[in-house]
């Protein structure tokens, strides 16, 4: 018996064909991954000692400054009562309202007003900030100190 052979059409027909033979590769080639990773990695690592920079700058200056534990000079309570402030430091924005002239080797007397409040309020300069030129409308970061009899003195004292 003899076996027929299949025509051309009929072997195209049986064929397997696979289900992917037409879809096209969506995995990149292992050399251009590898290309990517570098530069990728190379970005995170300045961002990350951008970021560790800028915190360790703040910290910094936040622990460099002389203000930082001192509370703020509370005028009202030093009008009403000052002796319950004798001998306590504070840390105030002063605004320079006047010179009064009065120097002696105690110091020099200047008026100050403190943050939004218009009351003028007299300070003494000690001789160890006679250095520093006061103008009438600068504005000063201070440290003060009130003193017996209430007389309030300046400790540190820098332009702002």
């Amino acid at each position: 018996m003899a076996i027929p052979l299949p025509s051309d059409q009929e072997e195209q027909s049986q064929r397997i064909i696979s289900p992917f033979a037409q879809t096209t590769a969506t995995v990149a080639a292992p050399g251009r991954r590898r290309s990517s990773h570098w530069v990728m990695w190379t970005l995170i690592a300045v961002l990350a000692l951008v970021a560790i920079g800028s915190a360790g700058y703040f910290i910094e200056q936040y622990l460099n400054d002389p203000y930082r534990t001192l509370e703020p000079f509370p005028i009202d309570r030093y009008l009403s009562d000052y002796r319950s402030l004798t001998g306590s430091e504070f840390k105030a924005e002063a605004k320079v309202s006047n010179d009064l002239g009065w120097k002696a080797e105690t110091g020099r007397l200047m008026v100050f007003t403190f943050g939004s409040d218009s009351r003028p309020l007299v300070v003494l300069i000690p001789p160890k900030l006679a250095n520093i030129y006061f103008t009438k409308g600068q504005t000063y970061r201070t440290s003060l100190e009130v003193g017996d009899g209430g007389l309030i003195y300046a400790v540190t004292c820098e332009k702002d």
